[in-house]
């Protein structure tokens, strides 16, 4: 069922407002709601893998594997590298904007190795015919990933902070010149349900409140990071932050937003810069922050180790395929 022809769909308004970004490697998913940018991390190129439209692309590269030696595990890292890519160069020929790509979770407290991975695929996207300006380097917000961050956006390539959940973490990625950060609104909110406190309200919730502050101190400083609000639960959740930059929505909560009218408002409205002297986070600021914060110290650990539990998933998943 879609919207009546007669009266934008809540999607087609929300799109006016900010852009719109895919939280999916669903080739149709994709093609159908025609997202600006996409993502792509291990749990969604698993997916992808019982996806008719990637079968080639899978049995191509296991067939290059095939023809390799050497060890066993460094070989199906490399699979798990090529699918990782070999997805996002197809979604990419789908948006207009970028795809994001995931660095390795288990690297998230290693500078150098982000570093390296994240120069290791714009050299693969790049041989697939797909240049940097496509491609949105995904690395967790620890302090060494808002490290590897200034360094790689020295080098002009694009990174999206990802695991956002503390304001001193945001702002880090942001002075660091990050080009993206996603706070994440779905898990703030499941941290304080799992403890009683429900919002009375959606303006209550506290994963909204926390991107609104984000989004507002950002703009008050002139930041050029783009504020990217993610992991949402409810068309709710997505609509409360109506005029934020960017929104990443599952095809789930598009294809409501796609068939359902009503006026969609704008709630995120720059405020106007304000010129002040602040000092720049430093690690240990950083570190001091987040420890005082429970909520942001256990929503990053904990979704460090699931990102890493999807890659270790996936790359089962490659080395069953393969074959014992």
């Amino acid at each position: 069922m879609t919207a009546n022809a007669s009266a934008p769909s809540r999607l087609q308004q929300l799109r006016e407002l900010s852009v719109v970004v895919a939280d999916t490697g669903d080739y149709d998913a994709i093609a159908r709601l025609r997202p600006v940018d996409c993502t792509t991390n291990p749990t969604l190129v698993k997916k992808a893998l019982g996806l008719p439209v990637y079968a080639d692309l899978i049995e191509r590269e296991l067939a290059w594997a095939r023809t390799r030696s050497g060890d066993r595990r460094a070989l199906v890292d490399e699979v798990a590298d090529r699918l990782t890519v070999g997805v996002g160069a197809m979604l990419a020929a789908l948006v207009p904007g970028r795809v994001s790509t995931e660095v390795d979770a288990d690297l998230a407290h290693d500078t150098a190795a982000t570093v390296a991975k994240a120069r290791k695929f714009i050299a693969m996207y790049a041989e697939r015919g797909v240049p940097r300006e496509k491609v949105l380097i995904k690395v967790a917000a620890t302090w060494e990933g808002v490290e590897a961050a200034r360094q790689l956006q020295a080098e002009g390539i694009d990174c999206n902070l990802t695991l956002i959940f503390n304001p001193t973490q945001a702002i880090a990625c942001a002075e660091a010149g990050a080009f993206l950060i996603s706070p994440f609104v779905g898990r703030i909110l499941d941290w304080h349900k799992a403890r009683g406190q429900v919002p009375a309200s959606i303006d209550e919730d506290p994963g909204v409140r926390f991107v609104r502050g984000v989004y507002d101190e950002f703009k008050r400083r002139g930041a050029a990071t783009v504020v990217m609000g993610a992991s949402f639960r409810s068309v709710d959740q997505v609509l409360a932050l109506a005029g934020c930059d960017r929104l990443t929505i599952s095809p789930e909560l598009l294809e409501q937003l796609d068939s359902s009218t009503g006026t969609v408002e704008r709630k995120l409205v720059p405020p106007p810069r304000e010129q002040r002297t602040l000092a720049p986070v430093t690690a240990e600021r950083f570190a001091a922050d987040l420890a005082a914060d429970a909520m942001a110290s256990e929503k990053l650990a904990e979704g460090i180790a699931a990102f890493a539990r999807d890659l270790d998933a996936l790359r089962n998943d490659i080395a069953a395929r393969l074959g014992a």
